[in-house]
């Protein structure tokens, strides 16, 4: 695992004959990847939107140059801003899908982000949560291929999904893949992220592309997944110590400042991740609302001042 990405213009990576991840190299806070899947028709459906105007002129001008026509579909894989704030963009013929519990945290959250993150120009945005939305499985059928959507259960959100290509071996994993930067569990839960992260080994994919970072191919998918997967391990440890010792999450995160983690983008996230390992760890219940709002003055407290994001 590296440190924190290149800064530079987002670039469009094909992972397999038709697929494409859409990669905005500069990663960090509504600063996001897309994917662009493109039949043998010349249909298409995009894999997530992302946080303001200019972005996602950026990501249609590249999908148009790439298929014909706009996009049959696109699919949130969850309700965060950068993932879903370019659905407003979108032409009415394009259906937006998501789980079920995308939808109602689309419509919950509306367009706080823009008032936490205030830095971005987001343009004109304009909210737009899935019309179409599914429970556990949906697949859609493509000219020539399949596309499974597969919802995980509780891991960086309520409402994960999966996209998945059986038959190319190419997973888009959105969040629930971080390549070089901390995982964030604030939403989710540290007990689901990490059988998130088995039930993407199980499908044994052959490229990965996360929702942040670089698109991951062959063994390397599996060094991110044990990677992944060991800094969670490592968060519900930490978090046993502080509580047991009386500390609140930010001073729990500030003693062990010094991690094996420390040099992944993003290292705020390190506290956010502790507040819902703490939460758990106290019995609350798994879907007990953890917010970003409510967290973000500790991750800038833990950051030593304010929070870049370069979107």
């Amino acid at each position: 695992m590296g440190t924190s990405w290149d800064a530079g213009r987002p670039y469009v990576d094909e992972v397999a004959p038709g697929l494409y991840a859409y990669v905005q190299p500069v990663g960090g806070w509504m600063v996001n990847n897309c994917g662009i899947v493109v039949d043998a028709s010349g249909s298409a459906v995009l894999v997530d939107t992302t946080s303001t105007e200019a972005r996602n002129r950026g990501v249609l001008a590249e999908l148009a140059r790439l298929s014909d026509g706009p996009p049959r579909a696109v699919v949130n894989t969850h309700h965060h801003p950068d993932h879903t704030y370019g659905n407003g963009f979108l032409p009415p013929s394009t259906v937006v899908i998501g789980h079920e519990k995308c939808r109602e945290e689309v419509l919950a959250a509306g367009l706080e982000a823009t008032r936490v993150i205030t830095a971005p120009d987001y343009g004109a945005l304009s909210l737009r949560p899935p019309e179409l939305t599914f429970a556990d499985r949906l697949t859609l059928h493509m000219a020539d291929f399949p596309i499974e959507l597969r919802h995980v259960g509780r891991a960086h959100t309520s409402n994960d999904v999966l996209v998945w290509l059986p038959t190319r071996k190419v997973l888009y994993a959105g969040d629930l893949a971080f390549a070089g930067g901390q995982p964030f569990l604030l939403e989710g839960s540290v007990a689901g992220f990490r059988t998130a992260i088995a039930a993407m080994r199980d499908l044994q994919p052959e490229v990965l592309v996360p929702g942040h970072g670089p698109v991951v191919r062959g063994f390397d998918v599996a060094r991110l997944l044990d990677d992944l997967d060991a800094y969670v391990a490592y968060v519900a440890s930490v978090a046993e110590v502080g509580l047991a010792a009386g500390m609140s999450p930010l001073e729990t995160a500030v003693k062990h400042r010094d991690n094996p983690y420390r040099d992944w983008a993003e290292t705020e996230r390190f506290v956010g991740n502790l507040h819902r390992a703490f939460s758990e760890l106290r019995g609350n219940p798994i879907d007990t609302r953890l917010t970003v709002p409510s967290v973000w003055p500790d991750m800038v407290t833990f950051h030593g001042g304010p929070i870049e994001c370069h979107a």
